[in-house]
Parts: structure tokens; sequence; C-alpha cells
């Protein structure tokens, strides 16, 4: 097992419709305003961009992210991602009922050296840290939905 590799999936119920949630996630330079882990954007061009995240644990993460795929008819956007971790990230969007479904799946491979070196010991840790940032980010991503301007 290589312990510095990590697959994740989120789903997020949301009460606001697919179209409104889709152009929310595709603005990635507005993350930070309704994410509070995503403490940094910057806009590199027109696909790619430098993100900082910071979760619960007292260290930041930095990555480069690259636009692999972008298909509003089928509610889905793609990222290549390098840096601090190395691998890919994917939203699909999807009605659900009258709201909609957002399920993120990610698979990484850490590359950050101070993480490599707490593999074995620091993975529940790590898993504990992302679960605590998706769920921040549903909740402010569904207060920004509804008119709210960052998360409670």
């Amino acid at each position: 097992m290589d312990w510095n590799h990590y697959r994740f999936r989120s789903l997020w119920p949301l009460p606001a419709p697919a179209p409104d949630v889709y152009r929310a996630l595709e603005r990635i330079e507005d993350y930070p305003r309704w994410w509070p882990q995503v403490r940094e954007v910057t806009r590199l061009d027109d696909t790619s961009g430098a993100l900082r995240f910071r979760s619960l644990l007292p260290y930041d993460l930095t990555a480069t992210v690259r636009e692999g795929r972008r298909d509003p008819a089928a509610g889905v956007l793609e990222v290549a991602m390098s840096g601090d971790m190395d691998g890919w990230a994917r939203w699909t969007v999807a009605p659900r009922g009258s709201g909609t479904l957002v399920r993120y799946d990610q698979e990484v491979v850490v590359r950050k050296p101070l993480l490599r070196r707490l593999a074995v010991p620091g993975r529940p840790l790590f898993r504990a840290n992302h679960r605590l940032m998706m769920r921040a980010g549903r909740q402010g991503l569904a207060a920004h939905l509804a008119g709210g301007r960052q998360a409670v």
C-alpha cells in the first residue's frame, strides 16, 4: 500500500438548481468567499490557477490546477493537480429532486515532505481533516447559493 496515495469521494446534496451550482463551482477564484479552507486562489490564465488550502491541522497545501474537462451539459468539471499533491479532482453536478447532488472525486499522491514523513501515523488525521474541509465547503456553498457571502 502506498500510504501517500489518497482517494476521496464526497456527496453534497444542495437545495439549489444544478446550473447555479455548476456556475458557482466553475468560478474557482470565488472559492475563498464561501469555502473557509480555500485560503487563496490566484488565476494564472483562463484554464489554470494556484490554490492554497488549510483545514484544521496546522499546515498549508498548495497546488496548481489545470482544467482537464469542462462539460456543462454533463455537469462535469475536472482538473489536474500538481504541487504538494499530484493527481486530479472532479466535480459532477446533477439535478436531484428540487435541488442538486454534487459528487466530488479526488485521487492524489501527497508530495509535501512533512506529510510524507508522517504518512503512516498521520493518515487517519489527514483523512479526517479532508472530511472537515469538505463539510465546510458544502455548508459554505449552500450559504453562498442562498444569497450569503460566506460560510457560517
